[in-house]
């Protein structure tokens, strides 16, 4: 579990890596890559993995390492780094996945049902997580889930589909990044957070919002009453200060 420079959590915590979405503007998998300089992976026919222990690589001058990706961008379970929440004692937000998308479609059902346990037995953090397929939260509507647990999902333009089901006990959250054009309508109807954030990196053709695509949200999310945080890569095009809610300090 690691201490993260993303502004609206305290950590990140990685049960399950990889993912098979294919996004051109992917962080983590640029992050990935870097780890696999002067090694070779472990060999592997399968798309998905699961590891009992910390992954090891073999160097090209053939000494055998621990590495945290072993398989690469594949997806991976590790199961142990299940408890790790559990050896953090002062209450945390935690970001659930940063490394893959734990509710992609090859993500088996026990992987999930296995994270949600060990949230469940660290209950004195807040755990946020991220999907492009928030379909996928339908299936584990009916389960008694702990009320520290935040259901997001991404929009980046207008031809996401965000109609998705939740049981009224959850706490959901939009995540608006990267912002890739101005959107007609955003999901932050009847939601409790919206996270709102730009492009980075310095690849070519990347897009840059316009403060009146900001505005939009802003003001969409002002009429539903629903809390904005912006982060750091708006800076530029809005200014400062930026806006900093957070959903569990209303009122």
């Amino acid at each position: 579990m690691n201490i993260t420079p993303i502004e609206w959590c305290d950590r990140t915590w990685n049960p399950v890596t990889g993912c098979l979405h294919g996004c051109p503007y992917c962080y983590a998998k640029k992050h990935v890559r870097r780890f696999k300089r002067g090694y070779k992976e472990i060999f592997s026919s399968r798309n998905i993995h699961s590891l009992d222990a910390a992954g090891y690589v073999t160097t090209k001058k053939g000494k055998t390492i621990k590495n945290a990706y072993p398989y690469g961008f594949e997806p991976t379970f590790h199961r142990h780094r299940l408890e790790e929440p559990q050896n953090l004692k002062k209450p945390q937000n935690i970001f659930v996945c940063d490394m893959a998308d734990l509710f992609g479609k090859w993500v088996p059902n026990e992987w999930i049902k296995r994270v949600f346990m060990a949230c469940a037995a660290a209950p004195q953090h807040r755990y946020l997580f991220l999907t492009k397929n928030p379909k996928r939260y339908e299936q584990f509507i009916d389960l008694p889930l702990p009320e520290n647990m935040w259901f997001g999902f991404s929009q980046t333009n207008n031809h996401q589909h965000i109609g998705f089901n939740t049981h009224p006990s959850w706490k959901v959250f939009v995540s608006i990044e990267p912002l890739l054009e101005r959107l007609t309508k955003t999901g932050s109807e009847g939601i409790d957070w919206a996270i709102v954030g730009a492009e980075t990196g310095n690849q070519k053709g990347k897009i840059v919002p316009e403060r009146s695509w900001i505005e939009d949200i802003v003001n969409e999310c002002r009429r539903t009453g629903t809390p904005v945080f912006m982060k750091d890569s708006l800076a530029p095009i809005w200014g400062e200060p930026l806006i900093r809610e957070y959903p569990w300090e209303k009122g």
